[in-house]
């Protein structure tokens, strides 16, 4: 066996037929765009976005046969790190050119953020190269259900979730005129800006480093309370804390209750499909009462 040098996404160590089964994908694996799009819809509806590893005292492991564990075995979610470390490898396996970059999250950010969030650049094989690559974002826990064309200016509406990708100028003094790109999502008061990213190769090291950052730090948002998403056809589920709420693709509030501590398992398991096992609903709860969201 080669020694492994970290740089692709070791898809040969990937439960395929497990993985399939746990998004609900039956349909053909031959690495098209078509394949593309079905398996990106199916994991973004299958697997939620949840970060309780922290809440529960635990690191957050990139291993592939950590991550598969987790979120394939015992079918719980993760987060960004761990949705594209999964869906590189399993992208890899199939024979899809992958390539890892890293996004500055500014939807709702009140001031500038680490580039945390990790998104994936791919070409299906013998795919042209005067044809646009598609950009997989499965982690961030709200869509998109299919992946985008690297296109300028690119809008898709996906069963009324509207996203557009489109390339910016940076106004740095250090570097002016540079290109990068950002992703735009639609809401209730038109098109915001999500996440910017620039056309820079990340490797699995840097997820590492990264997923240190969100997972251990006091600045990090999610070292502070529970969050979770579950991402559906026509709903956009999310628990903030002990805040539930429910929206629909055009940005609407369907619902929105504040759970005590002691709903919060049991919503987990019945809102998203996340089930904690033995000792971990007790820790969960203890969490949420002693350490209440500051808004």
């Amino acid at each position: 066996m080669s020694e492994d040098l970290g740089y692709g996404w070791q898809g040969d160590l990937v439960d395929l037929p497990a993985y399939l089964k746990r998004i609900g994908h039956d349909g053909d694996i031959a690495p098209t765009g078509e394949t593309l799009r079905a398996l990106h819809r199916a994991h973004t509806t299958s697997i939620p976005f949840e970060n309780l590893e922290i809440m529960l005292g635990r690191g957050v492991d990139l291993a592939l046969d950590a991550v598969q564990d987790k979120m394939v075995r015992r079918s719980r979610g993760g987060y960004c790190f761990e949705h594209n470390r999964l869906f590189a490898a399993v992208l890899e396996r199939l024979g899809y050119e992958v390539t890892a970059l890293a996004g500055r999250v500014t939807l709702g950010a009140r001031k500038l953020l680490p580039a945390t969030h990790a998104l994936l650049h791919v070409r299906a094989p013998g795919q042209p190269h005067d044809e646009p690559a598609w950009l997989c974002d499965v982690g961030f826990g709200a869509g998109p259900l299919e992946p985008l064309p690297f296109r300028d200016g690119a809008e898709a509406d996906q069963e009324g979730w509207g996203f557009r990708i489109q390339q910016r100028r940076t106004v740095s003094p250090w570097s002016p005129g540079t290109v990068s790109w950002e992703l735009l999502q639609r809401g209730v008061d038109g098109w915001a800006q999500r996440h910017t990213f620039p056309m820079n190769e990340t490797f699995r090291i840097d997820f590492d480093v990264a997923n240190h950052f969100v997972a251990t730090s006091t600045r990090s948002p999610f070292t502070t309370r529970p969050f979770a998403q579950k991402f559906t056809l026509d709903a956009l589920h999310v628990l903030d804390g002990t805040d539930l709420t429910t929206t629909r693709p055009d940005g609407s509030t369907v619902s929105s209750s504040s759970l005590t501590p002691e709903q919060v398992p049991e919503t987990l398991a019945d809102t998203f499909g996340i089930v904690l096992e033995g000792e971990d609903v007790a820790r969960l709860v203890d969490f949420a009462r002693t350490n209440p969201r500051n808004g």
